[in-house]
């Protein structure tokens, strides 16, 4: 018989590297997909880095996938299942990743697929009930192993064929995370993510940021990479307008590719800022007053400040409390 290869939905977190590491222990192949939806968090580039460091350490191999436009297309506006506290649609979401894995599964000449999932762990996505939802909408066909909670669960087809040791699984449940820390302990993995990090969409303030940006426009990756940085306006005539917070932030909507957008700075040290670019007269004249606001600028001195071919003479507002009339909160 062939190496015995699974592909396994790949977090970074705690859960997902020990789900790994049970099947290594016996033996298989395991590759880790790591589903790069768009809202992954702000610091993807180095959250990569740190999963190929981590993936290589407990013997696995990592893919990254991505998926942003299909996400947004197909999942993020019209769950079936609906969303958790924010704009977060995690059944459906988890749904997915499996069904593009097992899509995957030729590719890699792989014979099943593991995800780090905990039955009761999470509210929303890890109940019985969400699980089996999970399984019929990925069409996965009892491909799908959970090795944490794997005895709570009924046999899948990678147990049934001998390919994995049921015995060798674990019947993890609820929200206590001992048994993870000991075996993360007993096998030396370290500096993993927190079991809250990751996905933008859970966050209060992002998802009223999504909310506002699709009440004006359509929502594609570029939209998803700039609601990330810096602060974020809607202004009178309904153009968006993106004000730095700091140098770090200027780097980052520096190196973003934009279509929607344009850049401006200012004629003194302060924020780098982004104006849709349809907007009209009134709000770009707007958008140099408001980002003048969070500069250097003194309110009494008038400026001059360029967007696009246009120069625009303004003041800074007196305080910063009549910019943010227009902030979106």
């Amino acid at each position: 018989m062939s190496k015995i290869r699974a592909l396994a939905l790949f977090s970074g977190g705690l859960d997902s590297l020990l789900a790994m590491k049970l099947l290594i222990e016996q033996g298989i192949e395991v590759i880790g997909l790591y589903f790069d939806t768009g809202f992954g968090g702000k610091g993807d580039e180095e959250k990569k880095r740190y999963l190929q460091e981590i993936a290589k350490k407990i013997g696995a191999k990592l893919e990254i996938i991505d998926i942003k436009e299909q996400f947004i297309q197909e999942i993020l506006f019209d769950p079936k299942y609906g969303y958790g506290k924010n704009f977060n649609p995690c059944i459906d979401c988890h749904a997915n990743m499996i069904r593009v894995a097992k899509a995957l599964l030729p590719k890699y000449d792989a014979h099943f697929i593991i995800s780090g999932e905990v039955v009761g762990q999470r509210p929303m996505s890890q109940r019985f009930d969400a699980l089996k939802k999970v399984e019929n909408l990925s069409t996965a066909d009892g491909l799908i192993l959970r090795p944490l909670s794997a005895k709570l669960l009924p046999p899948t087809i990678p147990e049934q064929k001998g390919w994995v040791d049921r015995e060798k699984l674990l019947d993890i449940s609820g929200r206590s995370r001992e048994v993870q820390m000991r075996l993360a302990k007993e096998w030396g993995i370290e500096n993993y993510e927190s079991p809250a990090g990751g996905c933008l969409l859970t966050d209060e303030h992002f998802s009223k940021k999504i909310k506002d940006h699709i009440a004006h426009d359509t929502f594609s990756p570029e939209d998803a990479d700039v609601l990330k940085w810096g602060r974020h306006f809607r202004l009178p005539y309904g153009a968006k307008l993106v004000v730095s917070r700091n140098k770090e932030e200027n780097e980052k909507l520096q190196s973003l590719q934009l279509s929607k957008y344009e850049r401006f700075s200012l004629p003194l040290p302060g924020p780098l800022s982004l104006v849709s670019k349809n907007a009209d007269t009134a709000d770009k004249e707007l958008a140099a007053k408001i980002a003048l606001t969070y500069s250097k600028a003194k309110p009494q001195e008038v400026y001059e400040v360029k967007i696009g071919d246009e120069v625009y003479t303004v003041s800074p507002f007196p305080n910063k409390s009549e910019a943010q009339r227009y902030l979106i909160k």
